[in-house]
């Protein structure tokens, strides 16, 4: 299981970077230009994936009184990016020293006023899918705004491929 987490966890620190270095250099407006989906732009769609991989920390870390990057977050398309990658790479360095406890230990979560439990590998699997699921949606968001040329491939079979 650890081996596979570790894996997810570095594919989607690539994938991100792949996707988001192609999308830095679209016009500002372009990034925020609302469209119908989800989450109204690519700039959004970010900070949600952001916020997402955010919140699973604190959860994860027991933080009582989750806050969300939504109500706070002001910086623009690099500096979601930048953090989102920060928050990625705090996953991986997590992933790579947990043990097997750590990884199937159940922890316990509020989730819109109600308690849940989970296995931390199930999470960090929902995670890791959530961020695919959303980077489907980002390149649909580019082809809407007429970007199809050179969209990178983000698939996991890419990375593997590639990967050193």
């Amino acid at each position: 299981m650890k081996e596979l987490l570790q894996q997810y966890a570095a594919y989607n620190i690539w994938a991100n970077k792949t996707l988001f270095d192609r999308i830095s250099k679209l016009p500002e407006e372009k990034i925020t230009q609302e469209i119908a989906s989800s989450f109204p732009s690519i700039y959004k769609t970010v900070v949600h994936m952001w916020q997402a991989e955010d919140i699973w920390w604190q959860r994860h870390k027991l933080v009582e009184n989750i806050t969300a990057l939504s109500e706070t977050f002001t910086g623009n398309f690099e500096e979601a990016t930048t953090g989102l990658a920060k928050q990625s790479q705090l996953w991986a360095a997590w992933v790579d020293t947990a043990n097997e406890y750590q990884l199937t230990h159940v922890f316990a979560f509020v989730r819109n006023k109600e308690q849940h439990k989970m296995k931390v590998h199930d999470m960090l699997l929902h995670l890791f899918n959530h961020a695919t699921y959303h980077r489907g949606q980002l390149v649909t968001l580019l082809r809407q705004l007429g970007e199809v040329d050179k969209i990178p491939s983000t698939d996991f079979s890419t990375w593997s491929r590639t990967k050193k």
